[in-house]
């Protein structure tokens, strides 16, 4: 960012990736952590979908990965970014007392289950692809799913001076929750890569650009860190679709995008797939991705 200097920068950013609940790991010989997986391990439209159908190799991301947290609540996580006991609210506000601060983008993946995770990233389509795991999820979750969010899955935006979070809840689909269930069953013995772009329906939009991904390696309920609401936790923009000051605030030039739309129609997958791994039946789940160049 324009106004801080590389090493206040660093210095925040090493905080959000070490000192959550799940370690930043080497994905080829860690477990129970997180990594960000190449750009090239997802396929996107290229430069002539609209006539090739040909998907290219992503490359780089639009933002800097930047964390994940794994935690749990007595009930469903919401608006996680504006909760005072929010880890990466308390290290901002450390790092930056006064004056301007990083700005962050999280998608929160709210997992039905018993308890209640949440699996955040800070980063409305979705990829999911099955690393490692069992062969039962990976056959549910097929070779390289692709989701369309904010039309398959019940969305919630928060917006803050220096944040927009996604609350993504995965219980408004009754497949996607079965799925979920079942790789949550395994989720210690699986690893996830998961990504996040906004979907281009025109061809001035192409190729698309990935904003960020992350991947979660053998995950423990038991490791995952406890936050309960905030009574003075702000409710946040409820709708169904960013409005266009929003992202251009940003400056990533997304507006013309942001609308539902319909799933990819070359792509094997169904609302089910959105978040194959993160999430559980009755629990919630927060990711964390990135924070904006």
């Amino acid at each position: 960012m324009a106004s801080t200097d590389c090493k206040k920068e660093f210095e925040w950013m090493r905080r959000v990736q070490s000192d959550g609940a799940v370690p930043l790991i080497d994905p080829d010989n860690g477990s129970n952590g997180w990594a960000s997986p190449p750009g090239n391990t997802f396929m996107v439209r290229g430069p002539d979908y609209f006539s090739t159908k040909v998907k290219i190799p992503a490359g780089e991301f639009l933002l800097k990965p930047l964390g994940f947290d794994w935690i749990k609540s007595s009930t469903k996580i919401v608006d996680f970014l504006n909760n005072p006991n929010s880890r990466v609210r308390k290290i901002i506000a450390d790092e930056f007392p006064t004056g301007d601060k990083p700005f962050i983008w999280a998608i929160n993946l709210q997992v039905p289950s018993k308890d209640n995770y949440s699996a955040v990233e800070l980063r409305l389509k979705l990829i999911a692809s099955i690393v490692n795991g069992p062969w039962i999820v990976r056959k549910a979750v097929s070779e390289q799913a692709i989701c369309i969010v904010g039309r398959s899955l019940s969305c919630k935006y928060c917006k803050g001076d220096n944040f927009i979070e996604v609350d993504v809840d995965i219980g408004s689909s009754m497949v996607a929750s079965a799925i979920v269930h079942l790789a949550f069953n395994y989720i210690t013995t699986i690893t996830v890569d998961i990504a996040f772009l906004i979907e281009s329906q025109t061809e001035s939009e192409l190729p698309e650009r990935l904003l960020g991904a992350i991947t979660l390696c053998d995950l423990n309920p038991a490791s995952a860190s406890t936050i309960e609401p905030s009574s003075d936790r702000s409710t946040g923009d409820v709708q169904n679709s960013l409005p266009t000051r929003l992202w251009k605030t940003i400056g990533l030039g997304f507006s013309q995008i942001l609308s539902p739309v319909a799933q990819d129609g070359d792509s094997n997958s169904g609302p089910a797939h959105a978040n194959g791994i993160v999430d559980g039946v009755d629990a919630v789940q927060t990711l964390r991705i990135g924070k904006v160049f």
